[in-house]
């Protein structure tokens, strides 16, 4: 579901995709239910995201890259 609501770069700003990122990719403080330290090879999600956050591409092509 999440991924319907996400911001397209085209139809959002800068701190919208950052707040977007910050509320679904918030670390948890629990790394066996989570999975995001691994997913994002321990990077911070807002650093691993970053082309999405300032808009160089969509955030599908970036995920892309951590599969």
């Amino acid at each position: 579901m999440w991924q319907s609501s996400r911001p397209s770069i085209a139809a959002s700003t800068r701190d919208e995709r950052l707040a977007y990122v910050r509320e679904h990719f918030a670390c948890i403080s629990n790394c066996d239910a989570c999975g995001l330290c691994v997913l994002f090879h321990r990077k911070d999600p807002t650093d691993a995201l970053a082309d999405y956050i300032d808009g160089r591409q969509e955030l599908r092509d970036v995920l892309k890259r951590y599969r």
